[in-house]
């Protein structure tokens, strides 16, 4: 029994593109385990949704996902993290594991910043939700957080924004901000940041660490399913990737992500 649940599959969600930079930091350190991703492409971005509405949509994806028997859950979104992290774990109870973006986060922040002073970009949800700000102060590290809302960058990148003038003068007048001023390493609180972190690093001129959190999840997630006794030993089968609403650009930026032509299977949360 105990290998068959290893076998299950790990279902990934966030509310479109951002959170295949975790899923493909997953598949590249925990190569034997599949995937299954859903992209809420028709309520993204979460950053300005309500939290009661991200609770909503959380609950109907982990219904699909426990429906394709998933042995753990990620919750790939920073927003949703914040917005439905206890909420989820409560409902989905026994029928699997639930992790979150944010905790591995702040953990190798305890870990490597003690009274250092840490920037945090994010969606206006994630920042204003102040749940890095709590979970860091519980770490009583003498940690100093200085948070910025950036909703611009999400939706930037969704419509393929980065990497050119548009993005560098948006990135530019975001760390501009005296909110930011100060800081020895930036985390960012968003999952779709990854893809302009070379434009964050050039901006800072390495005089600032920025953290990737696709990486630090990722391990996390690697370490916690060994623990669990819950790693799979071999991949059966290949990765899933559901969409709410289906677009043209999120296959784009799917391919974009993995380098090879993924599946794209089309699941309305309402029918």
């Amino acid at each position: 029994m105990v290998d068959n649940k290893r076998q299950r599959p790990i279902g990934i969600f966030d509310s479109g593109i951002g959170g295949l930079t975790v899923a493909q930091a997953i598949i590249h350190v925990l190569p034997n385990e599949r995937i299954l991703y859903f992209g809420d492409t028709a309520h993204l971005p979460y950053g300005d949704k309500s939290t009661a509405a991200i609770q909503a949509y959380a609950i109907k994806i982990c219904d699909l996902l426990i429906r394709q028997n998933c042995k753990l859950i990620l919750i790939a979104c920073n927003s949703a993290s914040a917005a439905a992290y206890e909420l989820v774990k409560e409902y989905v109870g026994s029928k699997a594991k639930v992790l979150n973006v944010i905790d591995p986060t702040v953990q190798h922040i305890g870990r490597l910043y003690p009274h250092k002073t840490v920037g945090l970009i994010g969606t206006k949800q994630t920042v204003n939700s102040n749940v890095y700000r709590k979970k860091v102060d519980e770490l009583d590290l003498g940690i100093t957080l200085k948070s910025h809302a950036t909703p611009l960058l999400a939706a930037m990148i969704e419509e393929g924004f980065f990497n050119d003038s548009i993005s560098e003068s948006v990135i530019h007048a975001y760390l501009s901000d005296p909110a930011l001023e100060g800081i020895e390493a930036l985390i960012l609180g968003c999952t779709h940041y990854p893809l302009i972190k070379k434009q964050i690093e050039n901006f800072y001129k390495g005089k600032v660490d920025v953290l990737d959190a696709s990486q630090i999840v990722a391990q996390h997630v690697k370490a916690y399913l060994e623990e669990q006794g819950l790693a799979s030993e071999r991949l059966t089968g290949d990765h899933t990737f559901y969409v709410s609403d289906f677009t043209r650009s999120f296959e784009e930026s799917t391919r974009i992500f993995f380098r090879r032509q993924v599946h794209l299977e089309h699941y309305p949360l309402w029918e």
